[in-house]
């Protein structure tokens, strides 16, 4: 082989090396686990960067749209951040439609595919915090209130909306008797107000609560202790 063409070769090898080269960092850039995350109908769209795109310089790019249409709609909020996550709750409040997210990533002038979420329904997937619970004595009794979480949306009046409009809701209620160290469920009912009687006289108790949501055999976690020393 001539010098001519030795030299010819490594021209060619160094121009395939370098669009094999290019092709990895295309694609490591791309997002990846992108979903949504739903909480009490806050939905928000989590991602975490590719393996080339740790770096500060990368920004994200997030679009969305409803289940069965052709054009995906910018988030502007989301457009070029530097975030690894995007609330969409108020382009998601049709809660019983689907939708998709889809994100992408740009670094030094490179952009990488989109990289686009399982279907999301709200309804389904969206998880309910535990109610809020106030505990009063009254005459050697617990009188337990309970309160399930509102959604981010107001109605016509600007007033909140409990997650019980959209679901059966039904409340557990445990007591735990401090000396005991044991818990006992002592209702289980859709009513918001429990009064637990029968109780010790100088004994400290706590009472937890949960919600249950029987349609989607799906429950909260309990809600934070409160305490109380019986007179």
């Amino acid at each position: 082989m001539t010098r001519k063409h030795c030299f010819l070769v490594f021209l060619v090898s160094v121009s395939l090396t370098g669009v094999i080269e290019t092709q990895p960092t295309h694609k490591s850039l791309k997002p990846q686990r992108v979903h949504f995350q739903s909480r009490n109908f806050h939905n928000i769209l989590h991602w975490q960067p590719g393996r080339a795109a740790a770096s500060n310089s990368s920004v994200y790019f997030v679009q969305y749209k409803i289940y069965g249409q052709r054009q995906w709609r910018n988030k502007e909020d989301c457009w070029g951040t530097r975030e690894f996550f995007c609330d969409l709750t108020n382009e998601t409040s049709e809660i019983q439609e689907a939708y998709y997210g889809r994100v992408r990533t740009a670094s030094a002038g490179i952009h990488s595919a989109w990289t686009m979420t399982q279907r999301f329904i709200p309804w389904w997937e969206t998880k309910i915090d535990p109610p809020v619970m106030n505990v009063t004595q009254i005459n050697g009794s617990l009188l337990v209130i309970l309160h399930a979480p509102n959604i981010p949306y107001r109605n016509q009046k600007g007033k909140n909306v409990s997650m019980e409009n959209y679901y059966e809701l039904v409340y557990r209620v445990f007591i735990i008797n401090n000396s005991l160290a044991k818990e006992q469920k002592v209702y289980e009912g859709t009513h918001r107000v429990v009064e637990i009687e029968a109780l010790t006289p100088h004994t400290g108790y706590c009472v937890v609560a949960e919600i249950y949501q029987p349609m989607l055999d799906r429950r909260s976690q309990k809600s934070e202790e409160r305490c109380v020393e019986m007179p």
